[in-house]
C-alpha cells in the first residue's frame, strides 16, 4: 500500500509540474511564439519563397566578337531557353564585367572572333561562360543553358556534314548513345524539394530548444533563488519528476507541430512525400524526445531569456550543413562529423529525408532511429543530472534562508 501511495505521489507531482509548465508556456508570449507560432508560420514562409523550385529568365550579357551567322544562331538558341534571357550586348569583356558588378546581369557569354572560322575549318570552337557564383541557382541556369545549346549546335553541324539519307541516320549522328536522364526523388530538380524537408526538421529542433531555453530563463528570473527549481514548492522534490513533468508538456506541443511539419507542409507545397504514416510516426517519436531532452540540457546554460537565441540561431546554418543534405556527408571532415553526432537534427533530418522524400522503410533507417533513441536517453540522463544539481542549489538556498531568519 505504501508503494501505491508513493507512486501516486510521484504521478501527482509530475502532473502538477506539467500543469505549471503548460500555464507558463501559454502565458509567456515569447515562449508561445517559439513553440507554436514560429513552427507553424516559418515553414510556410520558407516554402513559399522556394515554391518555384528553379530559376528562370536569368539575365545575361553577350559579347559577340564573331558577328557571324553561327554566333547569332547560338545566341538565339540561348534566348529561346526558358532559363536565360539575353538582356544586354557588350562590345568587350570589360563592359560586360561592369554589368555583372552592378548586378544587372548574372552571367556573360563571350563568343570569340574566330568562332565561325574554326567551325568552318572543322576545328573545335569555344564559347566562354562567366557566371556570378553568389547565387548557385543562377549559375546553374546560365551554365547549363550554354552547355545544352552548344551541344545542339554541334549536333546540327555534324548532321549537315555527315551526308545522311534518312532521318534515322541523322538521329544516330546527333546522338550516337541515347541517355535517359531520370531525376530520382526530385523530379523537378528544384532547390525546395532538395533542402526544405531538411529545414523542416531543423526548425522543429531549433524552436523546441529556443522555447525550452526561454522558458528556463523566465523560471530563473521568477524564482527568488535564481535557479531552475523553486525552493518553496513541495511538488518539486525529485529530478525525474521535474524532467518528465516538463517533457510531457513540451511533447504535447511538439506532437502537433511535428505532425504539421512532417505531414502538412510537404503536401501543401507538393514536396516529395512518399513516406508511410506509420514509418514517419516511428521516426518522429525518438526525434521529438531527443530534441526535448536536448533542449532541457542546453537550458541549464541559459541565465537570461535572450541568451538561448544567441546560441541556437547562430548554429542553425552550420547544423544544416552537418546533416549531409546540402553538402555531401562524405566530404565533411571527420572532426565535424563527430560534432554533428551531438545534435538530434543530424540523424533526424537524414531519417526524415529517406523516409518521406525517398520512401524508405523503417528497416532502412534503423541506424538513425537507434541513434536518436540513444541521444534521447543520454540527454534525459544529462537533464536529470542538471535538475538534480539545481535541486541541491535550491535546497541549499532554502536552508541558508532559514538560518538567516532564525
Amino acid at each position: 500500500m505504501s508503494i501505491f501511495h508513493k507512486l501516486k505521489g510521484h504521478i501527482a507531482d509530475v502532473l502538477y509540474i506539467w500543469r505549471n509548465e503548460m500555464q507558463q508556456v501559454i502565458r509567456d508570449e515569447g515562449v508561445l511564439i517559439f513553440l507554436v507560432i514560429v513552427p507553424l508560420g516559418y515553414p510556410l514562409l520558407y516554402s513559399w519563397i522556394y515554391n518555384n523550385e528553379s530559376v528562370h529568365e536569368v539575365p545575361v550579357v553577350v559579347v559577340d566578337q564573331s558577328h557571324s551567322k553561327l554566333s547569332r544562331q547560338f545566341i538565339r538558341d540561348c534566348e529561346s531557353s526558358p532559363d536565360v534571357h539575353v538582356l544586354f550586348y557588350a562590345e568587350d569583356l570589360d563592359e560586360a564585367k561592369s554589368l555583372v558588378s552592378r548586378q544587372l546581369v548574372k552571367g556573360i557569354y563571350l563568343i570569340p572572333s574566330d568562332f565561325s572560322k574554326r567551325i568552318s575549318r572543322g576545328e573545335q570552337a569555344t564559347v566562354s561562360v562567366y557566371c556570378d557564383m553568389s547565387l548557385m541557382l543562377a549559375y546553374k541556369s546560365v551554365y547549363q543553358t550554354a552547355m545544352v545549346e552548344a551541344g545542339r549546335l554541334g549536333a546540327g553541324l555534324n548532321i549537315k556534314r555527315a551526308g545522311n539519307y534518312t532521318k534515322r541516320e541523322d538521329a544516330i549522328t546527333a546522338q550516337p548513345l541515347a541517355v535517359d536522364d531520370v531525376a530520382m526523388f526530385n523530379p523537378s530538380g528544384g532547390y525546395g524539394s532538395c533542402v526544405l524537408p531538411a529545414v523542416l526538421m531543423l526548425i522543429l529542433q531549433q524552436t523546441l530548444a529556443l522555447g525550452i531555453g526561454m522558458s528556463a530563463g523566465t523560471t530563473r528570473e521568477r524564482n527568488r533563488n535564481g535557479q531552475l527549481i523553486p525552493d518553496d514548492d513541495p511538488h518539486y522534490r525529485g529530478a525525474y519528476r521535474i524532467v518528465w513533468g516538463k517533457a510531457i508538456c513540451y511533447a504535447m506541443i511538439a506532437a502537433v507541430t511535428g505532425a504539421y511539419l512532417a505531414l502538412a507542409v510537404p503536401r501543401m507545397f507538393n514536396f516529395p512525400h512518399l513516406g508511410n504514416y506509420w514509418n514517419l510516426l516511428w521516426m518522429m517519436i525518438p526525434y521529438i524526445f531527443a530534441c526535448i531532452f536536448f533542449g532541457m540540457t542546453v537550458s541549464c546554460l541559459v541565465r537570461y531569456r535572450e541568451n538561448v537565441m544567441l546560441v541556437m540561431v547562430f548554429v542553425s546554418v552550420p547544423l544544416l550543413f552537418l546533416t549531409g543534405v546540402s553538402w555531401p556527408e562524405s566530404n565533411i571532415p571527420g572532426a565535424w562529423q563527430g560534432v554533428s553526432w551531438l545534435f538530434p537534427s543530424t540523424f533526424g533530418v537524414r531519417a526524415f529525408v529517406r523516409v518521406n522524400s525517398m520512401g524508405a522503410s523503417i528497416d532502412q533507417v534503423l541506424p538513425e532511429i537507434r541513434i536518436l533513441w540513444i541521444q534521447a536517453a543520454a540527454y534525459l540522463g544529462l537533464a536529470c543530472l542538471v535538475y538534480r544539481h539545481q535541486f541541491r542549489l535550491a535546497r541549499k538556498y532554502r536552508d541558508n534562508q532559514e538560518e538567516t531568519i532564525n
